[in-house]
């Protein structure tokens, strides 16, 4: 069971959503205005948020890069709503560091099961591993990473793709599994999500250097692991 806030201005959708959620078993709560969201926000952090892009007062994109700029907030998954189904819009959205972005109109039931694949891949998958990588220093259980010892603030999303590539260093990787082993579905707006999130990995690391390469019309491969990754035994991602 999950709190989850949705910030909806049109309260048939955001009651539509709000059923089946709890049908699924989450707890919901409903903000209609973008004003009232950081407050909210700051007050009782939510385990996942449903975020329309139009709102009234302060808008969706808004809202969403501000939650990534605070270090209290910015683990936080969110799932974007919007009318908006141009490819260069859903990228911004992920690139502004959404977990997901759905475009209206959409399916309740593949809602419920997106927000379900978010939730489960922002869980931690080991316990107490800790992996070190070219200066970096990744602590599964606590989820977070360090970068020459400063903690750099990651999405979930984020953190699971950089350790899905730790885990299979010297593989070349297509963008379909990435899709398939990290967000755990077909995403619909395409292959292009991989992309988006390996460039914000890259911008954040930059002592991963030439290290994440990409391979022409197919995918990513991270340079083999070296001597004091550590990682710990029957780690893995089901393929």
């Amino acid at each position: 069971m999950s709190r989850i806030l949705i910030v909806e201005d049109d309260r048939d959708i955001a009651d539509l959503v709000r059923m089946y959620l709890e049908k699924a078993g989450h707890v919901t709560e409903i903000i209609s205005s973008g004003e009232d969201v950081a407050a909210r926000v700051r007050e009782k952090p939510p385990d996942l948020m449903i975020l329309d892009v139009m709102l009234p007062g302060i808008d969706g994109l808004t809202i969403c890069r501000a939650i990534r700029a605070s270090e209290a907030t910015a683990t936080i998954p969110i799932i974007m709503l919007s009318a908006r189904a141009r490819e260069a819009d859903r990228i911004h959205g992920l690139e502004l560091g959404a977990d997901d972005y759905v475009t209206k109109p959409f399916s309740p039931n593949e809602l419920v099961a997106r927000v379900a694949a978010v939730e489960r891949r922002a869980r931690p998958r080991d316990g107490g591993a800790i992996v070190r990588y070219r200066g970096l220093l990744i602590d599964r259980e606590r989820h977070v990473v360090f970068d020459g010892g400063t903690e750099v603030v990651l999405t979930a999303k984020e953190f699971l793709l950089l350790d899905y590539f730790l885990r299979h260093c010297g593989r070349v990787l297509s963008r379909d599994r990435l899709l398939s082993d990290v967000w755990g579905y077909q995403y619909t707006g395409g292959t292009r999500t991989v992309d988006v999130h390996v460039r914000r990995l890259r911008k954040k690391f930059p002592t991963l250097g030439e290290a994440l390469s990409t391979v022409h019309q197919f995918g990513y491969k991270l340079m083999e692991r070296s001597p004091d990754l550590e990682t710990p035994p029957g780690g893995h991602y089901a393929a």
